[in-house]
């Protein structure tokens, strides 16, 4: 039997309608948003649900042990870790925490690595400084001896899309994060007041340089932010996901939000995979949320039957966050 579309998956050509008009027609005029034999979705995807109660836990030894359940390849790469790091208040949970962090590194290298790096280029604050001190990263990075890249003002590269769901043609995007063989993403999973959720994918706005579009990255939110979205994680082909929702946020976020304890850690290669099972563990359905529907056409896998789930069982997590109204759409039914 033929299967039936899902009622909430969102076509290209809606996608791209919710672009400002001129550059949506023009876009389409132009050529189709991407070239499908540039992308090979896996007929299934992998990732890894490991429990952390909370912070003190040895995150160094949990994500080790979260690699050899998915066997990425880092043995001699250089390893780029985009932590979450948006403005900083005490007793919040708007960023990656610095101990994930951590541990990211040091199960990373302890897999053969070359060496690690990190970086981040915040929308919302401008002083770096302020953030590494306020969040304790900077003390994670001068305790393991790694070294920070300040993505909104590094040295550029222009970068052509490989998609093009924005009408944009091309980036310019830090050269330190380009170099890179391995690339992470490690979001704080939390609600958005503009797309619903940020995890993984979202994540990569960190990437856009400051120096170069301005704060807070207007050109991104002018040419739509989902739209911006798979762009970007399109192009940069990130190798693997670190999702921080031992503690999340619920409500207003990114920022506004209350922190909410989940007690897990999610891991995978496959993004898509691992933000539509986080979705669906605050109790949101991935195919409501354009960036993700559009993006499972080329990006990667969003269908529960397509997703091998390694470790806990997410049904052990399952809830329902609060979102603000104009998300309550996304829950599931």
């Amino acid at each position: 039997m033929a299967q039936q579309p899902s009622p909430y998956r969102l076509s290209r050509r809606a996608f791209l309608a919710g672009l400002p008009l001129a550059a949506g027609v023009a876009a389409c005029r132009r050529r189709p948003p991407y070239r499908p034999s540039d992308f090979v979705v896996p007929d299934r995807s992998a990732m890894a649900i490991l429990p952390a109660p909370n912070y003190d836990v040895d995150l160094g030894d949990l994500l080790y042990r979260g690699l050899e359940l998915l066997r990425p390849s880092v043995v001699g790469k250089r390893v780029f870790l985009k932590p979450n790091m948006v403005e900083y208040e005490s007793g919040t949970a708007i960023n990656t925490h610095p101990v994930v962090v951590a541990g990211a590194a040091a199960a990373f290298l302890k897999a053969g690595a070359r060496e690690v790096v990190v970086g981040e280029g915040p929308g919302h604050r401008r002083d770096i400084e302020y953030l590494l001190a306020g969040t304790g990263l900077d003390d994670v990075l001068t305790d393991q001896r790694l070294k920070f890249v300040d993505l909104n003002n590094d040295d550029v590269e222009r970068v052509s899309l490989r998609s093009r769901f924005t009408g944009l043609e091309e980036l310019w995007l830090p050269v330190e994060l380009l170099r890179s063989d391995f690339i992470v993403s490690m979001p704080k999973l939390k609600t958005h007041h503009w797309v619903g959720m940020t995890a993984s994918l979202k994540n990569f706005f960190g990437v856009v340089p400051g120096a170069v579009y301005g704060w807070p990255k207007n050109i991104l939110h002018f040419h739509g932010i989902g739209q911006s979205i798979v762009d970007i994680v399109a192009t940069i082909r990130p190798a693997f996901t670190i999702v921080d929702a031992i503690v999340a946020m619920e409500g207003d976020g990114p920022i506004m939000g209350r922190p909410r304890p989940m007690g897990f850690v999610a891991m995978g290669s496959d993004l898509l995979a691992v933000d539509a099972t986080c979705a669906r563990m605050i109790g949101l359905n991935p195919a409501k949320m354009p960036y993700l529907s559009v993006g499972s056409e080329y990006l990667g896998n969003i269908a529960e039957r397509r997703i091998d789930q390694r470790g806990e069982d997410p049904a052990r997590y399952r809830t329902q966050f609060d979102v603000v109204d104009e998300f309550k759409k996304l829950r599931l039914s």
